[in-house]
């Protein structure tokens, strides 16, 4: 199977300025991510940027940008499935259509060595057409309203220990993405068909939006 790698990385960014360039434990931003992808067998790696800084980072991380995404896709509004609809389009007129696309969001630069191959691997195992990663959330969870409701039985309180595959409840990390690319076509979405869940590790759920996110993140980052 072959897979197409996109990195999308705007110039533009509202919570934290340049945030796809700021230095994270001695790296830009950007560039954990890239070098994750480079490492794993099987992907073919592209960055999406409308940007030429990051496109001469990403060059310089060893990824071949040969095009920039059009200003038209690099809007504070733009969703991410034409951008990647875009990226596959670039691919397959030069290289052929890709099989499936993993996507890979910059602003969660921690993830463990290994995972993306285990993705991959995960991927083509199941079977499933989409794949959208995961990691475990405690599962006292609430919904406003009136009255408030609970995912749990309160009269019957839940231990960790206890919790059964059915029972136990994920939060989508936004990190990872593994997505045939007639899912892309038809849908115009990264989760359609079958959708597998990829559990990733806790810390692997960082996502990037203020300071302290990047504090954590350079911090996690580091210690490995």
């Amino acid at each position: 199977m072959s897979t197409l790698c996109v990195i999308p990385a705007r110039g533009g960014s509202k919570g934290v300025p340049r945030k796809n360039l700021l230095d994270v434990g001695g790296k830009p931003l950007i560039v954990w991510t890239i070098e994750q992808a480079l490492a794993t067998p099987g992907l073919d790696v592209v960055v999406s940027t409308d940007d030429e800084e990051i496109a001469d980072v990403a060059r310089s991380a060893g990824v071949e940008v040969p095009w920039l995404r059009p200003a038209e896709l690099a809007q504070d509004t733009t969703p991410t499935e034409p951008v990647v609809r875009h990226a596959i389009e670039q691919a397959t007129s030069e290289h052929g259509r890709p099989d499936a696309v993993m996507l890979l969001q910059a602003t969660s630069p921690v993830r463990h060595e290994g995972t993306l191959a285990r993705a991959l691997a995960e991927f083509a195992a199941t079977g499933v057409d989409s794949m959208v990663g995961v990691v475990e959330q405690p599962p006292f969870i609430w919904q406003a309203g009136d009255p408030p409701t609970a995912a749990y039985d309160v009269a019957a309180r839940p231990r960790r220990q206890d919790l059964t595959d059915e029972s136990r409840r994920y939060r989508e990390t936004g990190s990872l993405y593994v997505t045939r690319t007639e899912v892309y076509e038809q849908h115009d979405n990264r989760l359609g068909g079958r959708i597998g869940l990829f559990v990733m590790a806790e810390d692997e759920g960082i996502d990037i939006d203020t300071e302290l996110d990047v504090a954590l993140a350079a911090r996690l980052l580091n210690a490995r």
